[in-house]
């Protein structure tokens, strides 16, 4: 069975980034980013407490800034969460979440990749150096690495997807 796979785009800064980037730090940062993927009729992110899951839009962002259509995946529900329960345990598990260096969207990029070849935009897996790159990108590392996102599950429960 096929599914689609869309990218979920958030922006953290809730469009604060676009209006002040430009003289705070010099350069035009449209947005924060937060990611997850949608496939199988649930959004997944990964975050401080590791992968989790839930109905798509339905973190505490709520609806997403955009939604990018990243094509179909051939790949079965079955072997998915068995891959997803495998980066739970290794790369992707909460105790290697960093905001700025190994974050949601380093793991939207690798299921985005797992699932269909294709990797996210390039402009929101390189902002985080984008930023630090900046005069200023030090002074806000703490502030930007004190944002979270929560508001899902763990999709290893039973009856979780």
């Amino acid at each position: 069975m096929t599914s689609t796979v869309t990218l979920y785009v958030y922006d953290l800064s809730q469009g604060l980034a676009r209006v002040v980037s430009q003289g705070i730090l010099g350069r035009q940062i449209d947005g924060i980013w937060h990611t997850a993927i949608v496939v199988f009729g649930n959004e997944y992110f990964f975050g401080s407490v590791g992968i989790e899951a839930c109905g798509p839009g339905g973190t505490i962002l709520g609806q997403p800034n955009q939604k990018i259509d990243l094509g179909t995946t051939e790949i079965p529900f079955d072997l998915f969460m068995q891959y997803l329960e495998e980066l739970s345990e290794t790369s992707f598990k909460g105790s290697t979440y960093h905001l700025l260096y190994h974050n949601c969207n380093n793991f939207s990029s690798e299921l985005a990749q797992f699932l269909t070849g294709k990797d996210i935009p390039s402009h929101i897996t390189n902002l985080p150096q984008e930023l630090l790159n900046t005069s200023l990108g030090a002074m806000i590392q703490p502030i930007v690495e004190a944002m979270q996102v929560r508001g899902g599950h763990s999709p290893f429960q039973p009856g979780s997807h």
